[in-house]
């Protein structure tokens, strides 16, 4: 049996962005806050039911989090989640022309 050979690809540390989203840095920021949520909600040991009745957000809502849909939340909604979680959020913003590559 031949030896297969791995290619190995430095990533961008964006994986969005790696497989050519068009919004990569968005869905990025979405995944960051995502998993914050996530990890606030697992912390506090919340269901959603019980994480609506804290923070006003519908447990469908936070459903989605949980499962990763996050493509109708604006990440003003998720940092608004994260406060009412009792979570700070702090935000640098930093921009850079694209590369040509």
């Amino acid at each position: 049996m031949a030896k297969k050979e791995i290619e190995i690809v430095r990533g961008s540390g964006n994986v969005f962005r790696d497989f050519g989203r068009p919004n990569a840095d968005l869905e990025q920021a979405r995944a960051i806050l995502g998993a914050r949520i996530i990890k606030a909600l697992d912390e506090h040991k919340l269901t959603a039911r019980a994480a609506e009745k804290l923070t006003g957000v519908a447990h469908t809502d936070l459903s989605r989090i949980r499962n990763a849909k996050l493509e109708r939340f604006t990440l003003d909604r998720m940092i608004t989640i994260l406060g009412k979680l009792d979570q700070d959020v702090e935000v640098s913003i930093r921009v850079v022309p694209r590369s040509a590559a």
